[in-house]
């Protein structure tokens, strides 16, 4: 492609455009009426708490339901996504952008008292707009975070499908794509079923609505994060049967780390009395959690997560680095966090992170410290 082809593919046009309006009035519509378990959030400094409405499964089913049904009646092209995905790329882009400068002005000159919507302003314009001056800013009863990270992973599924839609007219299916859409379709159908283990999650808790997180949600997730689809629908890649096994074995393994780690974490917040593996769990400072997975190694879900990334990779073979972008960027990303997790529990559990630390050595990887 040249840089001319390029430049016009990148290019906004009214139906990237409306395509995407369409998808955000779908979310906010249908998660506003469908039914789900209302889920507490964690309680904040001035002891209010959030609740969310977890119905994204719901949502994201009869999402695929409907689509799937315009496109029997020829009232809406499979490939639609995948045909213009670039040019979806550099709209979601520019909308998260505007989005970010809005939430920055309105957060500046809000008044509000509660944690969810005070401001905490620096002074730097680059600063808060990156990583935001309100916690929880809504926009007509919606909280934006939680809508954001929800449209972001059904926006990586309806692009995975879309490209596989387009492998199928194509005639290219092949078992490395079966494969990459099987590993990510039953990773996003995961995340909904446990939709109510966001509401614990450090970015909902902590991190205030900037750049970094709806560009991380709207664009980073779905566009980076079906890199190998992309890469598999103009490339071939022949697995052998001994590929094949150990790269499910690698899913395996990381889903059971990734989602066993994260469902103890979120149990033990609700409940720390309850059994982890069938004892009763071993509690540090009476905040700490030290059994399962946790007493293991410290951060372990992030093992999870790179076994995770990383099977979906595998199914493009070594031939090039590309589809091994996302493993690659959570190796780094999670090895930076995991330094910056380390410091903020020090800072916030003092003594007892101490002794935490004591008692379960390893960093994300068990006998590494």
């Amino acid at each position: 492609m040249d840089l001319n082809n390029l430049f016009v593919s990148l290019t906004p046009s009214w139906t990237s455009v409306s395509m995407l309006i369409g998808f955000f009035l779908y979310l906010a519509t249908v998660g506003s009426i469908l039914p789900g378990k209302l889920v507490p959030g964690a309680t904040l400094s001035d002891g209010t708490r959030l609740h969310y409405r977890c119905n994204g499964l719901l949502s994201l089913l009869l999402l695929v339901l409907l689509l799937g049904v315009r496109s029997q009646m020829n009232l809406v092209s499979p490939t639609a996504i995948a045909d213009r995905g670039l040019e979806l790329l550099s709209t979601t882009l520019i909308f998260s952008v505007l989005v970010t400068l809005m939430l920055y002005l309105v957060g500046l000159n809000s008044r509000a008292k509660s944690s969810s919507l005070k401001p905490h302003v620096s002074g730097n314009l680059i600063h808060d707009w990156w990583f935001g001056i309100q916690l929880n800013p809504e926009f007509m009863g919606i909280d934006l975070k939680f809508f954001f990270v929800r449209a972001g992973m059904m926006g990586w599924l309806l692009i995975n499908l879309s490209v596989l839609a387009k492998c199928v007219i194509e005639a290219k299916l092949s078992q490395s794509m079966i494969l990459y859409q099987l590993f990510c379709g039953l990773y996003i159908l995961d995340y909904f079923f446990y939709e109510e283990f966001m509401t614990s999650t450090w970015d909902i808790i902590a991190e205030r609505l900037g750049y970094m997180l709806v560009f991380g949600d709207l664009v980073f997730i779905p566009f980076t994060f079906s890199i190998q689809g992309w890469w598999l629908l103009s490339n071939k890649v022949e697995l052998t049967t001994a590929a094949i096994i150990a790269n499910c074995l690698v899913f395996l393994i990381g889903y059971s780390v990734f989602r066993g780690a994260n469902k103890q974490k979120h149990v033990f917040k609700k409940d720390p009395k309850a059994p982890i593996w069938g004892s009763p769990p071993k509690v540090i400072g009476g905040k700490l959690l030290a059994s399962g997975y946790w007493g293991i190694a410290r951060h372990c879900n992030y093992l999870g997560d790179l076994l995770l990334a990383s099977s979906f990779s595998l199914p493009c073979g070594i031939s090039s680095v590309v589809p091994y972008f996302y493993p690659i960027y959570l190796l780094i990303l999670l090895i930076w966090r995991e330094r910056r997790d380390e410091a903020r529990c020090a800072e916030k559990y003092k003594d007892v992170w101490a002794e935490y630390r004591k008692l379960v050595p390893y960093r994300i990887l068990p006998y590494v410290y």
